[in-house]
């Protein structure tokens, strides 16, 4: 069991109690005057002797606890001293953090990370969100789209209003119908416009995207191609170490090092460029850091053939119905002629070759989308081909690259054919990556062409 006090403290405690007792039974027999009888005496006298050696004990014990609270009191002392020290220590940090913060509440001082670009996480939704909020070419053309409504309606309030100065008459009032149609039909013509240009722009961000993406994972294949490079060196070198190999194998080592690190730095490089064409086509800092989210578009093959893929194209893409809005404005304009019986004169002719114009521009638009769906269909096809071959041709590299590792091992190989294994497979793991990236940015186009939005 263990208690609360020292040995010496609880002699302290029982000797102090023996005393008080016999304190008490003195004073008792004084108040009450009565003579202690000669046992009493003989007994108080024994008292004595035991008072005066407990007396003893309690000096002895007393000088202990002195000693003991000498000891105590320098180790409070101590105490004391460093608690000052670690409160001054407080004391100085806070006055130094007051030091360092302004007086909104800011601390004065930045650290070394609050200056590194946070990482944000990207996906491909989100990218062309962020574009077609912030991107330089959809906002101009949403301006410019502006700006041509409020000059049609400048146009036609003119128009209007000097034709209410000099006739007033029925046809007057025809025109001015013909002139309510003209402008939705230019309305109409500029939001398709508007409309035009934001796919554009979705279809470079969607291509930014794969190849920014594309960086990220080539970079990590450099990085695994120079930590093989660099794990040759060391075999190369513990080789060398015990009279195994020649100091060519090292310099031949060291060479394969050198290549991967200058591949490494070219696409640490490539990475960096196409970052900043990613932010720069959806509008935000040029120097601003993500994390993209892997987008592969492993699609079943087209269910269509190339014919039926046109007539849908023909159907869907904005290009053809700006193209046939304005022959529509154009043949609005001939009618107007004609209801004046103006046809013969300069106008006239004028507004019938806009009209030629612009049955040509349709043909011409037609011819041009079903040459962008073929190319795009054919390429899709080819695409998804070459994912299998080089997917393929990357693993046979891997293998033939462990068995030049297993034979060097064995004596059988040196380090040059290490390297240029390596080195072979290197190169597969990039084409399969490069066919994956293809293939993806062949959907993009494909769809594209049909006029999907996605």
């Amino acid at each position: 069991m263990n208690f609360p006090y020292s040995s010496k403290k609880w002699l302290t405690l029982s000797i102090a109690a023996v005393m008080a007792t016999s304190i008490g039974v003195g004073a008792v027999a004084s108040e009450s005057g009565t003579a202690a009888p000669a046992s009493q005496t003989q007994g108080s006298q024994q008292n004595d002797k035991a008072t005066t050696a407990a007396t003893a004990d309690n000096s002895k014990a007393d000088a202990n606890k002195t000693d003991a609270t000498k000891a105590d009191t320098a180790a409070t002392e101590d105490k004391a001293a460093a608690n000052g020290t670690a409160d001054a220590k407080a004391t100085e940090t806070k006055a130094t953090d007051a030091k360092n913060t302004s007086p909104s509440g800011t601390t004065g001082t930045t650290n070394a990370s609050d200056s590194t670009p946070a990482t944000e996480q990207m996906t491909l939704a989100k990218a062309i969100e962020q574009a077609m909020q912030t991107n330089s070419k959809i906002q101009t053309a949403r301006l410019e789209a502006k700006t041509a409504d409020i000059n049609q309606s400048l146009a036609y309030d003119s128009a209007a209003d000097m034709r209410g100065l000099l006739d007033r008459s029925l046809e007057a009032s025809k025109q001015k119908y013909i002139g309510t149609k003209q402008a939705d039909l230019t309305k109409k013509l500029n939001q398709l416009a508007v409309k035009v240009t934001e796919n554009q722009v979705k279809l470079g961000v969607q291509q930014a995207y794969y190849n920014l993406l594309h960086a990220q994972a080539d970079l990590e294949l450099k990085k695994q191609s120079l930590n093989r490079a660099q794990t040759q060196l060391k075999v190369a070198k513990a080789a060398f170490d015990v009279g195994t190999k020649a100091k060519t194998d090292i310099l031949q080592a060291e060479m394969g090092v050198a290549g991967a690190q200058a591949a490494l730095a070219a696409a640490e490089n490539t990475l960096e460029i196409n970052g900043m064409k990613f932010n720069e086509i959806i509008g935000v800092d040029v120097n601003k850091k993500w994390k993209l989210t892997p987008e592969n578009k492993q699609i079943a093959a087209p269910a269509m053939n190339l014919q039926q893929a046109q007539e849908q194209a023909l159907k869907q893409r904005h290009e053809i119905v700006q193209k046939e809005g304005e022959l529509e404005l154009a043949n609005t304009t001939v009618n107007v002629l004609e209801d004046w019986s103006m046809q013969a004169t300069y106008n006239g002719r004028i507004a019938k070759n806009n009209v030629e114009k612009a049955k040509l521009a349709i043909e011409e638009q037609n011819r041009q989308i079903k040459t962008e769906v073929a190319e795009a269909y054919l390429n899709l096809n080819a695409a998804r081909v070459a994912i299998d071959f080089r997917k393929k041709a990357m693993e046979a590299a891997a293998e033939s690259y462990r068995l030049t590792n297993l034979r060097f091992e064995n004596g059988l190989a040196t380090t040059l054919e290490v390297i240029q294994a390596e080195e072979e497979l290197a190169e597969k793991e990039n084409q399969h990556l490069e066919a994956i990236r293809n293939y993806n940015l062949a959907v993009v186009n494909f769809e594209n062409a049909l006029g999907v939005n996605k």
